[in-house]
């Protein structure tokens, strides 16, 4: 699987230094080695993912990305960026809008909604787009890092 945030420097905001409004993006391209490294660890091999004459004879013309594979790049962007390392998950909500296929390029987004003092919880916006087109969004919570002492 192609790292979606290779090459991207990882950075940590602190609790102390986010504000509401704040975002990270990213965009990548969903390639069928993605689908296929993401079959592999999931064991969903659903023929919808995974095989071509299947895919092609669907609804969708082709084969699709697991839902759950565009989900996880939100994992990546809130463990990478936004709040970065040290970030605890806490729970996400996911509302699938429409099909992400081989060759698709997303454009994936977090945005601070919600900052809440007890446990450094922050509450996030989360969506991810093919074009204009909004193919996942939904909501997470995390705990953010604490700024170390000076």
């Amino acid at each position: 699987m192609n790292a979606p945030l290779s090459g991207v420097e990882a950075q940590t905001i602190y609790y102390d230094d986010m504000s509401v409004g704040q975002s990270e993006s990213f965009s990548h391209v969903v390639t069928d080695a993605d689908i296929a490294a993401f079959a592999a660890v999931s064991g969903d091999h659903n023929p919808i993912h995974v095989d071509k004459d299947y895919g092609a004879s669907s609804q969708f013309g082709s084969c699709i990305a697991h839902g759950l594979y565009t989900a996880s790049l939100f994992s990546a962007i809130l463990g990478m960026r936004l709040p970065g390392p040290g970030a605890i998950y806490i729970s996400q909500t996911l509302s699938f809008m429409a099909p992400v296929k081989p060759g698709d390029e997303l454009t994936v987004s977090v945005t601070v909604e919600e900052k809440i003092d007890r446990g450094r919880r922050v509450r996030l916006a989360c969506d991810a787009r093919v074009g204009e087109t909004v193919v996942l969004q939904g909501e997470a919570q995390v705990k953010a890092a604490k700024k170390p002492a000076a």
